[in-house]
């Protein structure tokens, strides 16, 4: 989806959900349709804690087996959206998340992107994860080995001996001139 969309759905959105306010509440009364604004982000908070611990539980055990869960983790985001658009009051959002909360939707919309998106994922191998499928070709392009240090990890300790250790330098006996 292109980024030039997200202002028109900024201003699309909020439109839409006064009207469905106007229209439902012209249908079953005012005090009914805040009742059912309420209801939904009560239930959109029970179906977010039971799915996501369930993804959650289901990404440990891809985890723990050595596989990587990419397709728990895109459900476990899908769901994370679906909680944010039920406690939002409205009801296009709560229907948009309570859409998202249905496994077959999920799935649809996940198959939707991963024929449009391509993930290039790195690992290693201190994680857990098997190197996912990328085979031999993962192994051809494989990036150069990193080591990633935290702040207490790095001591900055200049060698004596080294040209570089900024300040004055001293190039020895061998390369100092006199005037």
């Amino acid at each position: 989806m292109p980024f030039a969309i997200i202002p028109f759905l900024l201003l699309i959105i909020p439109v839409m959900e006064i009207a469905v306010f106007i229209l439902v509440g012209n249908l079953i009364g005012l005090w009914p349709t805040l009742g059912l604004v309420v209801l939904t982000a009560i239930v959109g908070s029970f179906l977010l804690k039971r799915q996501g611990l369930s993804t959650l539980r289901r990404i440990q055990a891809e985890t723990s087996a050595g596989r990587v869960p990419g397709r728990e983790l895109v459900d476990g985001a899908m769901i994370m959206a679906a909680g944010i658009l039920l406690l939002t009051p409205g009801l296009v959002t709560d229907t948009i998340g309570f859409l998202l909360f249905v496994p077959g939707i999920r799935g649809q919309i996940r198959s939707f992107f991963a024929k449009r998106v391509v993930v290039m994922a790195q690992s290693s191998g201190s994680h857990g994860f098997g190197r996912g499928g990328g085979g031999q070709e993962w192994q051809r392009r494989r990036a150069p080995d990193v080591v990633d240090l935290s702040g207490e990890d790095y001591h900055r300790r200049p060698d004596p001996d080294s040209p570089w250790r900024g300040g004055e330098r001293d190039d020895g006996p061998a390369n100092r001139t006199i005037h």
